[in-house]
């Protein structure tokens, strides 16, 4: 019985997940089994979990580099929602060309809350994920709107629209990408757990499906090791509700 609600877990979420993840959703679910008998039970079924593929930068660096400093310094942690942004834009390919994808992600709870698709990489598609953000989710003043030096960060309407929105700029270091890992590390988890089984005849397609996952799945169904093995979801409503308690 343990063995197939394993195989179950697995093949749900596509084979991306490996004993740690499964092992917290068993105990999710009510099972008491410890994660060591998971990993050798996956092992005796034959189940490998897929593996990324190597990071590759797509930050185009801006001529004139401004003496923005890095405000995050690698600590995308936060101890509530709207006061830590990190932001990054990545390409997904479609028989029609490449399809942008840029996103806002809170650093408190690891969610994407703004993300624009176009057949651009113009800085619109930046400041569109940010204004979506902004509607849909509740930022401080002064929260820190983290990226790298991509050319759409630096730019002068990226800055004004900062300003507008009483963000604090941050940027790391060009073509580091431990200094945006957290916007990276989506990006991983979309192309690993999505994008790189799937062919998409059109950008419609592809916009469709990776808005599916993002909401769908990333926010609301997909555990996080850094969050306990929860949602970004759950650990938005847990805080949320904690606050109306208080």
């Amino acid at each position: 019985m343990l063995k197939v609600k394993i195989e179950t877990l697995f093949e749900r979420f596509g084979g991306t997940y490996g004993y740690r993840r499964i092992h917290a959703e068993l105990v999710r679910g009510g099972e008491q089994v410890g994660s060591e008998l998971v990993r050798q039970l996956m092992r005796e079924l034959g189940l490998v979990p897929i593996q990324p593929r190597p990071y590759r930068t797509t930050t185009v660096r801006g001529a004139d580099q401004p003496a923005i400093p890095d405000l995050v310094r690698r600590d995308f942690t936060a101890d509530r929602p709207g006061v830590k942004l990190v932001g990054d834009i990545t390409f997904i390919s479609t028989w029609q060309g490449w399809l942008y994808l840029a996103t806002t992600i809170d650093c408190f709870n690891k969610e994407v809350i703004g993300y624009a698709m176009a057949d651009h990489m113009r800085t619109e598609l930046v400041t569109d994920a940010l204004d979506m953000a902004v509607r849909n989710h509740t930022l401080e003043p002064g929260c820190i709107m983290h990226s790298d030096r991509g050319t759409q960060y630096v730019s002068a309407e990226y800055v004004a629209k900062l300003n507008e929105l009483d963000l604090r700029h941050s940027l790391g270091r060009t073509g580091i990408c431990w200094d945006n890992s957290l916007a990276e590390s989506f990006f991983a988890s979309l192309k690993n757990e999505r994008v790189h089984h799937m062919v998409y005849p059109t950008r419609k397609k592809a916009k469709q499906d990776i808005a599916r996952y993002i909401e769908l799945h990333y926010n609301r169904r997909r555990i996080h090791s850094g969050l306990d093995y929860s949602t970004p979801h759950e650990v938005r409503n847990e805080y949320l509700n904690g606050q109306l308690a208080a």
